[in-house]
């Protein structure tokens, strides 16, 4: 009994860690960084911006679940 607690605990730790931890990667936009993992999905964005607007667009992108919960891109 206390075997099968130790390995359902365990399982639990390790699918959390799959959840949680984000993978990083850059775009090739101009520099946007982007750390995602299943649950959530963080963007610092720095990319050119459109013509006769500002140069670069910078700011912050997060979603959790897919919603976007924060968004502070110029």
């Amino acid at each position: 009994m206390k075997a099968k607690k130790k390995l359902v605990i365990g399982l639990c730790a390790l699918l959390a860690l799959a959840l949680l931890i984000p993978i990083p990667s850059t775009l090739k936009d101009g520099g946007t960084k982007v750390y995602q993992a299943l649950l959530y999905r963080v963007e610092l964005v720095h990319r050119l911006g459109p013509e006769g607007g500002p140069e670069f667009l910078t700011g912050t992108v997060v979603r959790i679940l897919g919603s976007e919960v924060f968004n502070s891109v110029d």
